[in-house]
């Protein structure tokens, strides 16, 4: 992509400028355009994106289940921070995650809560932590901007032909305007082909790393099918959804618009069956070694770096949890009410069982009930939790190996090599886990 701006600027300045200094002032100017949109994106991309998607950062009490997902993949991936979360109302299924890992966000819809299993949930989570854990989102966000300065550069170009007055110097000192028809052919092609080059290479880079984050998602989970069961549901969920945002389309686990295209060099995403295929193939483990034979294998060639096909941890798969199919109707009632109390409402109960739903502009604090017309109390909407758990303490051996911690409750915890912290909370019963390393 790099090149690619380098020749459309210094094509574009050549042919403008008429000499040799035209060209080092047009990748001039193409550099000056790219570290503008770079800075504006890396200084406030994560915060425009964000806004776009109407989305509403969460506390550990809002939703407590979500938020011990995201902390156990955070210790499975090693990050050194748990990333923000935020919740989209949304119908759509889906999420994302930006940032690095000193500082990310993941990002979930309400639909996506109201659907998912446990497993499922941790899979797609495991996924968008992989995209931080690899940097993939500054990765993309780099490879946008220059996307970006060439398609600017292309298009200011092209708009101003009918306006353009080129040097004379350049039929003069090279023999009449065939020097000046040449550079005025080069830079017309580059302006044509240099945005399309660059798109192509910007979605490969996409699909690619999105196999990443999926490799990534089997190995911190060590439950594959968690994610392509998932997958399934996501895809089946946005064929019919039209609740999407065009801008973070691209961004989510599933592309929901490219479902109504076609897959190939123009798919921001791989195609979710063949996905599924290459994670349902990993039945004896889920280590990076393991993933990219199942993708040879499904797909041929390779995909990941020689260091992580050479890393040999083994990553058994765990048997799946309790929790096979959510309580849609509680799940995406215990969304709805964060929502409703992020956006001001209350809520009345009253002794006939009716639960009603005030809105902000109401100030009174007493509101009659639309089925028995009895009056009741208006109190905040709140989640309920339960008390904490006493703490337990347990020590980990040091080494290059996962391991697990049986919590008092019979969860099993599992713990990432690269774990370095004193303490972590069970997913099941939030019962805080005191770590001593065992040399």
């Amino acid at each position: 992509m790099a090149v690619l701006l380098i020749a459309l600027g210094g094509a574009v300045g050549l042919l403008y400028v008429g000499r040799p200094e035209g060209g080092v002032i047009g990748v001039g100017i193409a550099l000056v355009i790219w570290l503008i949109l770079c800075l504006t994106a890396f200084a406030g991309g994560d915060g425009i994106m964000l806004a776009s998607a109407g989305a509403r950062q969460l506390e550990r009490g809002d939703m407590p289940r979500l938020f011990n997902v995201v902390e156990e993949m955070t210790i499975a991936a090693g990050l050194p921070k748990v990333p923000d979360v935020y919740l989209i109302e949304s119908n759509a299924a889906n999420a994302f995650a930006v940032g690095t890992p000193k500082r990310a966000v993941v990002a979930v819809t309400t639909g996506l809560l109201s659907r998912l299993s446990r497993d499922e949930l941790q899979g797609v989570i495991a996924h968008e932590i992989g995209h931080i854990a690899n940097f993939d989102c500054r990765f993309m966000v780099l490879a946008g901007v220059f996307v970006g300065a060439i398609v600017m550069i292309s298009d200011l170009f092209l708009r101003g032909l009918r306006h353009a007055r080129f040097s004379g110097e350049g039929r003069r000192s090279r023999g009449g305007g065939q020097a000046q028809l040449i550079f005025f052919l080069i830079a017309i092609a580059l302006a044509i082909l240099a945005p399309i080059f660059a798109r192509l290479l910007y979605f490969a880079c996409s699909r690619k790393r999105e196999y990443l984050a999926d490799a990534s998602s089997a190995r911190f989970t060590r439950y594959p099918e968690g994610l392509a069961s998932a997958l399934e549901k996501i895809e089946q969920a946005a064929s019919g959804s039209s609740d999407v945002n065009r801008v973070l389309a691209p961004m989510y686990i599933i592309n929901p618009l490219q479902l109504r295209g076609a897959f190939g060099l123009w798919a921001t995403h791989p195609s979710t069956a063949e996905r599924i295929r290459i994670l349902r193939s990993l039945v004896s483990g889920a280590s990076y070694a393991q993933y990219e034979a199942a993708f040879r294998a499904v797909r041929g060639g390779g995909l990941l770096g020689a260091s992580a096909v050479a890393d040999q941890a083994e990553v058994a798969v765990r048997p799946p949890s309790g929790e096979t199919e959510p309580l849609m109707a509680t799940r995406r009632r215990e969304a709805m009410d964060v929502i409703h109390r992020l956006n001001g409402f209350r809520v009345a109960q009253c002794s006939c069982g009716t639960r009603i739903k005030v809105p902000p502009v109401y100030k009174g604090n007493e509101i009659a009930c639309p089925s028995c017309g009895k009056s009741a109390t208006i109190t905040d909407v709140k989640q309920d939790s339960p008390p904490p758990a006493e703490p337990m303490h347990v020590r980990l051996e040091t080494g290059q190996k996962w391991q697990t911690i049986e919590c008092s409750c019979g969860a099993a915890i599992p713990v990432s090599p690269t774990f370095s912290g004193e303490r972590l909370r069970c997913s099941k019963c939030g019962r805080r886990i005191e770590i001593e390393q065992q040399k």
